[in-house]
């Protein structure tokens, strides 16, 4: 009796590890995509003053 549930115990284990990794993904990241500018506008003769 105690063999049968080892064997339960690790079959549920590796089946439960399978259907994670083969499963469909579960994350929650934002859309991508194109992005907005938000910046400065890139001047010559600023920039290499620094």
């Amino acid at each position: 009796m105690a063999i049968s549930r080892i064997i339960a115990s690790i079959t549920q284990y590796i089946s439960e590890a399978a259907m994670r990794i083969f499963g469909p993904t579960d994350d929650a990241y934002p859309n991508t995509g194109v992005q907005p500018f938000t910046g400065d506008p890139y001047k010559k003769g600023t920039a290499d003053i620094w």
